[in-house]
């Protein structure tokens, strides 16, 4: 398909530190990192890569998106989490990024769009300054990558798996959509660009509750801790 694991671990941490630069930074609070963190790896813990090592940041970029590099990397925009309201939310936006690496979705991505090639060369480049720009201006590229709206479907009917072997509701991630339609016709952020209609990703959602986890009770949504750890941190 496209080249060893290793590669896409190397180019994920490679490419980390220009994806938090160009998005704002790290938002400068440690407790809300950490929960950020929890969420995401209990998710990580039950998916079909739970041997890699994976990176959650949150950052300051006030555009509501969340962007996964290959090799386990992850990250969730100020924008994004305002607008959720519980863990569970969160954890559907965070397992629908784990299934892309697990799919390794982005590296196919860059692959197809960007030429591996080139990529591998600003790794090896290390921190030269023509390195350093060669890593920016490729770090611009991967932020605009589209995935096919199959990969897209995936990473939701996965992602929906994932959040249930992990403990949520599955409802949360339907919440989400709700939560992406109503934003859509207010702003203008590279997520609906690069996304599919949130209307048609309920629908499918939807359908798959109803068949497979209609039934389930007792799982977590999360709401108070979301409200006191995210968003009480995050208007202080």
């Amino acid at each position: 398909m496209l080249f060893p694991e290793e590669q896409d671990i190397a180019i994920g941490r490679r490419y980390a530190p220009e994806v938090e630069k160009q998005m704002g930074g790290r938002i400068d609070n440690e407790r809300l990192q950490n929960y950020i963190d929890y969420v995401g790896q209990r998710i990580a813990h039950v998916s079909h890569k739970a041997y890699l090592e994976y990176h959650f940041v949150a950052l300051e970029d006030e555009s509501i998106n969340a962007v996964s590099l290959p090799g386990g990397y992850i990250f969730i925009t100020k924008g994004m989490l305002e607008k959720l309201q519980t863990e569970a939310q969160l954890a559907a936006i965070l397992a629908h990024e784990i299934v892309h690496i697990v799919a390794r979705d982005s590296s196919a991505a860059m692959s197809r769009e960007i030429g591996i090639s080139l990529l591998l060369s600003a790794v090896a480049s290390g921190k030269t300054p023509e390195g350093a720009l060669v890593a920016a201006d490729l770090t611009r590229q991967i932020l605009g990558l589209r995935y096919s709206r199959e990969d897209e479907q995936m990473a939701d009917e996965a992602g929906l798996d994932y959040m249930v072997r992990a403990g949520y509701s599955p409802y949360a991630m339907v919440e989400t959509m709700q939560m992406l339609q109503k934003q859509q016709g207010l702003r203008e952020d590279d997520f609906f660009s690069t996304h599919p209609a949130p209307q048609n990703r309920m629908t499918y959602l939807t359908q798959k509750i109803q068949r497979k986890y209609y039934n389930l009770t007792g799982l977590r949504v999360g709401e108070e801790d979301y409200r006191r750890i995210v968003l009480e941190q995050l208007n202080n």
